[in-house]
């Protein structure tokens, strides 16, 4: 308890020393937390390229380009602006945003919202402008490409603006779309001097692009913006090369206002001088004829191609650069390939989600949650980088490398990834909430959830030796011991992969449910990918974290105890001896390592867990079954009765890898549909009137548990995976109606569209924007699908065989 109190002086301290004095961030800032903007939209770029986030009012307004750190500013010079033209005179010139800043005061801003209206569907988004007095519409449509299962395209840092005209009128009309972009984020660097713009052409296979490329020349992580249209025949694009963002910009309104295109001048523009911004404009334009239709390709393109993490000792060369290079001239050809390439995109991106969207058993709000909860995919702070060619098994985190026979060419195949736990939890693979968000990465993109397990099983396999200081316990440890879990593989603020564990709150070697995610994941991963060298390589992994586990058993029953502390992923939720969460994982685990050992006959590693298991079993049974649910742990406390809805999270992983029925049923099937009844009476109908989702813990009589910070709220992407627990049991009504209660809150109530949080409490209280965890819906979607398979055929009629 003296440790919980003093903690609040000893994370200032040490907060203090690290921004102030170190002046570096903070991997959690407890003090400046980022604060709630109910503006964002539909992001931009592929998976570990960057990210820009679009506002759902237009504005480019979040951007991640240096790998898991954030900017939030809305570059007001950044816009599309439309100007329209009949019988040789401009009868209209808008920017198409509500907007009325203090620069640009030549532009005409103020758009009325009124006739705009958003719609966003991860990774495409579409803007509708209806044009007042000018029966004109403008639908500008914005894709990504972020596609299942493909591993090249899906990794550019590119966004497609295609902008359909519908003229109304009776009467031609020349429309142009002018694209004008800063050269920088918005941030102090856009002023620090030698940035510049040039205009370019690029040409390939009888298809042109043309545009303006943005030099962005910092010491560290410089990058190329492109802003580009196509040419066709009936499509002219013209561009201005640079201008001041920061004056009234009338030279640039004017000149589109003359005849609807730019002056495009040769050669390019003086490096900036300090304390200057500079900015570029492209102009995409074509005549729609009376009761016609046109459309205008535009695209914004990046090219970070060498990236250094905050510590700047290792050099890193994104995903994209096995396709496109890695000098820093690739802005052109990203630039051609995603205007040539995204009709493609979009046929893929609805193949895959057309099914879905067209099943009318399935509610709309599912449907939006499903696609649109995928944007921290991308906007997780995501990198992907590849291995150098050089790199040696023994190179991976040492000798330990050499243990893995497919760990090379899995990484050199497919890459190293890795995502934040969240934008404000700046830690990278987080192992505890990366079991709930692996649904995603498994069923959409295995290859990257075989890379990033094979990251972390070299890491479990070597030990660190370097000691450190822990924030909330109070102890000095050593950053991570030898098979064990890492709860995460570094801060970008320092250096991922190579210097693991940014996470200082507690010492998780102690942690109990970090070695059974990993084993539990191993599994799964097989039973969905069919993957048997990945089987074999994690194999022994398993057996050791699960052999270092062994010693939470302290009582030899067949079921690990906690500790005391909070010791698991609800690290401010303190357990005590066997408990629902953390004795249901080991038992699932341990019901996957017999199966494992099945699969590879293994029989003496088969019997020895189908011994701890048949204990373990009848151990969980007798401590923690009450007559209706799983108490939340043994220790007799005042709150061990509490009715945890993360309870069933072991029978939740076992549906999902189908070994929850016959000689794999470990807990018994009319258990756990009782204790999820109960679940869905107290804390999901008894919490908000069952508007809100899911209460982490409730006492029996109905009041939320309110003995730690965490009891007493909900976490969306326990409550996704709670709501696919429920499904897989049968309960699917229910399952639907708990998952809608979270969705509901976040992205209508609360305003959090594309920044869905960890959690919220009732009273409108929320923590930690933008997380990792509801990636777990996806989970949601296996259920549902495996649900499906598993239905009856309908009855076919009898056939009379027709013989010749």
């Amino acid at each position: 308890l003296l440790s919980y109190l003093s903690f609040p002086f000893r994370y200032f301290r040490w907060w203090f020393k690290k921004t102030c004095i170190e002046k570096k961030s903070a991997f959690i800032d407890l003090l400046c937390a980022v604060p709630l903007q109910q503006i964002y939209g539909c992001p931009l770029g592929g998976i570990g390229g960057g990210t820009i986030t679009r506002g759902w009012r237009g504005e480019f307004c979040r951007w991640q380009l240096n790998p898991g750190i954030y900017h939030y500013e809305t570059v007001m010079t950044n816009q599309f602006t439309v100007c329209l033209r009949c019988k040789g005179q401009t009868v209209y010139q808008q920017v198409l945003s509500v907007e009325r800043p203090s620069i640009l005061q030549g532009w005409n801003w103020g758009y009325c919202g009124h006739y705009a209206f958003y719609h966003a569907l991860y990774p495409r988004a579409w803007m509708v402008y209806e044009l007042p007095g000018q029966n004109v519409v403008l639908t500008c449509r914005q894709v990504s490409p972020v596609i299942p299962h493909d591993y090249k395209d899906s990794s550019l840092p590119v966004g497609v603006f295609i902008w359909e005209v519908e003229n109304g009128r009776d009467e031609d009309v020349e429309v142009s779309i002018m694209f004008s972009l800063q050269n920088g984020t918005g941030t102090k660097e856009d002023k620090s001097g030698g940035h510049w713009n040039e205009p370019f052409a690029f040409e390939k296979e009888g298809e042109r692009v043309a545009g303006v490329l943005l030099h962005h020349c910092t010491c560290v992580n410089p990058f190329t913006f492109a802003i580009s249209a196509r040419e066709k025949a009936d499509t002219t694009v013209t561009h201005l090369t640079a201008f001041s963002p920061t004056g009234s910009g009338r030279e640039v309104w004017q000149d589109l206002l003359q005849d609807g295109k730019l002056d495009s001048p040769a050669g390019k523009s003086s490096p900036t001088k300090k304390g200057e911004v500079t900015a570029a404009a492209v102009c995409a334009s074509c005549r729609v004829p009376a009761q016609g239709h046109r459309t205008l390709e535009l695209a914004l393109a990046w090219d970070m191609p060498r990236v250094h993490f905050g510590s700047r000792e290792k050099l890193h060369f994104r995903r994209y650069t096995r396709f496109f290079g890695s000098r820093g001239d690739a802005a052109p050809a990203l630039s051609h390939h995603a205007l040539t390439h995204y009709e493609d995109w979009e046929r893929k991106i609805e193949a895959w989600q057309k099914p879905i969207l067209e099943n009318s058993q399935l509610p709309s709000w599912y449907k939006s949650a499903l696609f649109n909860e995928l944007y921290f995919m991308t906007d997780g702070g995501t990198i992907w980088v590849e291995l150098p060619p050089d790199c040696h098994a023994k190179d991976l985190q040492g000798l330990a490398g050499a243990g893995f026979s497919h760990l090379l060419p899995v990484l050199r195949e497919y890459g190293r990834f890795a995502y934040l736990e969240g934008q404000e939890y700046r830690m990278y693979n987080t192992y505890d909430v990366h079991f709930y968000a692996s649904f995603a990465l498994v069923m959409l993109w295995p290859k990257l959830q075989t890379s990033l397990q094979y990251d972390i099983a070299v890491t479990v396999v070597n030990e660190d030796i370097q000691p450190r200081q822990y924030l909330m316990c109070g102890q000095t440890a050593q950053v991570k011991l030898k098979n064990v879990v890492p709860h995460d593989i570094g801060d970008p603020g320092d250096e991922p992969w190579q210097r693991v564990n940014a996470y200082l709150m507690h010492d998780t070697a102690d942690w109990k449910d970090l070695n059974l995610k990993f084993v539990l994941q191993v599994y799964r991963d097989y039973y969905l990918t069919h993957d048997s060298l990945y089987l074999q390589d994690m194999w022994p992994v398993c057996q050791a974290v699960m052999e270092s586990e062994l010693k939470f058993d302290t009582d030899n029953d067949g079921l690990i105890e906690n500790g005391g502390f909070a010791d698991q992923t609800y690290d401010a939720w303190v357990v005590n001896g066997a408990s629902a969460y953390c004795g249901g994982l080991w038992l699932a685990a341990v019901c996957t390592m017999c199966k494992m050992a099945e699969v590879l006959g293994d029989a003496e590693i088969q019997q020895k867990y189908k011994d701890i298991l048949n204990k373990g079993k009848e151990a969980f049974e007798r401590m923690l079954w009450n007559g209706k649910y799983y108490n939340y742990d043994s220790s007799g406390s005042d709150t061990s009765s509490s009715i945890m809805s993360d309870q069933c999270a072991g029978q939740w992983f076992l549906g999902a890898c189908g070994l929850d029925q016959g000689e794999f049923e470990v807990f018994p099937k009319s258990h756990i549909v009782s204790a999820l009844k109960t679940i869905f009476e107290k804390n999901v109908m008894g919490f908000a009137g069952g508007t809100m989702g899911a209460v982490n813990g409730m006492r029996p009589d109905g009041v939320p548990d309110t003995s730690s910070v965490q009891s007493d709220e909900v976490w969306i992407g326990v409550v996704y995976a709670l709501a696919a627990t429920m499904i897989q049991e049968g309960m699917v009504e229910e399952g639907f109606h708990t998952a809608e209660g979270c969705y509901r809150t976040v992205w209508e109530r609360l305003g959090m569209a594309f920044q869905t949080p960890e959690a919220y409490r009732e009273k409108k209280v929320y923590r930690s924007l933008a997380y990792m965890r509801p990636l777990s819906i996806w989970s949601m979607q296996l259920a549902l699908e495996r649900r499906a398979s598993q239905a009856p055929a309908p009855a076919q009629p009898s056939q009379v065989p027709i013989h010749p």
